[in-house]
């Protein structure tokens, strides 16, 4: 499995946790918690994050690792993994590799994102039905599945602390293969102009497939 090809796992699951879990005022045991999560996405919160993300192939049990930070918003989104910076803005995606020094633009289509922002709270994705909703220790737990044969995910499992920090999110897709991803110092920071800019060389090679 190639870089690129593990972020993109990383991106489609990162996306889902932004509007699944993230949300600093829910109560426990509340009846909507997604019109809270809507809420605060829609007032600008973004999450941030250090992560460390891990693909476990269901046949040959291979294990593909990488690290870095996040930065999730309603529309937008950041990942900064070891040489590779992705940003997406909701209209345009961005992707600095600093080995190839090189920028590749293009243009970002959300219907073609199952897992956007934007269309999980906007109503569009309905595929997932929360199954479990507990706590567990010093943990709360959702488990959440799919019946579409289509969707990128079976069954996502997310874990919370108490005071409703994502913790770890373990995702398993059609193929059984298992994707784990675990956060340190998770929080939520206010929306600040730059936040989702790409930063790269001057000289670097830029790539517009927008044309």
């Amino acid at each position: 499995m190639t870089s690129k090809n593990l972020i993109d796992k990383f991106l489609a699951i990162l996306l889902f946790v932004g509007v699944s879990l993230g949300v600093p005022h829910l109560a426990v045991g509340q009846e909507n918690p997604f019109a809270d999560l809507k809420e605060t996405f829609e007032n600008g919160a973004i999450f941030k994050a250090d992560f460390h993300h891990q693909t476990v192939d269901s046949y040959t049990q291979d294990t593909v690792a990488s690290d870095g930070e996040i930065w999730v918003g309603k529309k937008q989104y950041k990942v900064q993994s070891g040489p590779q910076t992705v940003v997406v803005d909701g209209k345009i995606s961005k992707v600095y590799d600093q080995r190839k020094n090189r920028v590749i633009v293009s243009k970002y289509i959300p219907e073609e994102d199952d897992f956007a922002p934007s269309r999980i709270l906007n109503g569009v994705d309905s595929t997932f039905v929360v199954q479990k909703e507990e706590r567990q220790g010093d943990e709360i737990y959702i488990r959440l599945t799919s019946d579409d044969p289509f969707a990128i995910y079976q069954e996502v499992e997310i874990f919370l602390s108490t005071k409703l920090t994502p913790k770890k999110i373990v995702a398993v897709d059609p193929a059984d293969n298992v994707i784990t991803t675990t956060f340190e110092k998770g929080t939520f920071v206010d929306y600040s102009d730059g936040l989702f800019s790409l930063e790269y060389p001057e000289n670097a090679e830029l790539v517009d497939m927008r044309n």
